[in-house]
């Protein structure tokens, strides 16, 4: 059996997403000492570290959103739907997916290999700061909908079960509006962990269901209202919104400000 990491690219006007993607690679083959393939609609020029490049279009030229970096804010087109592809894009059997602003300090999630599920995701995360505002609000899809999905970072193999999933995300993005009204989202644009949470709640018969189990990680992360202060080796210190100054250090990391992890990177 094959295992592997994939992540996905499209850049904009703002962020460089193969930067981030190379410099999220290094730290995989540095703490997990896995392979890993980028599908990018990029022409990925210079050195990189990764295994494979998969090239795929970019499908979204439309759809925007607000980047935040603290309060300075930009608005610049937004291509996030090439996720859902994931089951024919990966060249692995086993494969952990994460977000280029997923930042991997330790080993744990190598315990994914040695389960016998095929299909993890964490429908909780964690604001580094405990009292922060985010750690409930994102905790459903809206005021009365269904628990959320992060799809930030999640593993599965190669099963007819887990194919079926990604048929049947694939066909909730694809009738977007429909499932958004459903579902009572107030978000317009596609977002994956909406997607996914839904395909979930559908696959387990519109009810809580012990199918996936959670990663054995616990899913923490920073906004884009948080200010990056400094990186030094495995340790972040940051500014949150509410004014309070915490550091993290050897744990995984979903840094959200992706403006603010692009100077990081620039600076290593």
């Amino acid at each position: 059996m094959t295992h592997g990491v994939l992540l996905f690219a499209h850049n904009n006007d703002v962020v460089d997403y193969v930067k981030q993607a190379i410099y999220c690679a290094s730290q995989i083959k540095k703490h997990l000492n896995l392979p890993v393939s980028l599908a990018t609609s990029e022409n990925v020029k210079g050195i990189h570290n990764f295994d494979k490049i998969i090239p795929i279009e970019n499908p979204n030229q439309k759809q925007t959103r607000n980047f935040y970096d603290g309060t300075f804010k930009q608005s610049t087109l937004w291509s996030n739907q090439t996720r859902t592809n994931v089951y024919e894009l990966s060249p692995y059997d086993e494969t952990i997916v994460m977000d280029t602003d997923f930042i991997v300090q330790n080993s744990n999630l190598n315990k994914v290999f040695e389960s016998n599920e095929d299909f993890l995701i964490n429908y909780d995360a964690q604001h580094i700061d405990y009292d922060s505002k985010y750690t409930k609000e994102m905790q459903y899809v809206s005021d009365t909908g269904i628990k959320m999905c992060w799809a930030t970072v999640f593993y599965f193999k190669k099963t007819k079960k887990v194919k079926i999933l990604f048929e049947l995300i694939n066909h909730i993005k694809d009738n977007w509006p429909f499932y958004r009204f459903r579902y009572q989202l107030l978000q317009h644009t596609y977002r994956n962990d909406f997607a996914f949470a839904i395909a979930l709640h559908m696959m387990n018969g519109y009810q809580t269901s012990t199918w996936p189990k959670t990663l054995p990680i616990k899913l923490l992360y920073v906004t884009d209202k948080d200010i990056i202060l400094s990186k030094t080796k495995n340790t972040w210190k940051f500014k949150h919104e509410s004014g309070i100054v915490s550091l993290i250090k050897d744990q995984n990391i979903h840094i959200m400000n992706k403006i603010a992890l692009n100077r990081v990177i620039e600076n290593e």
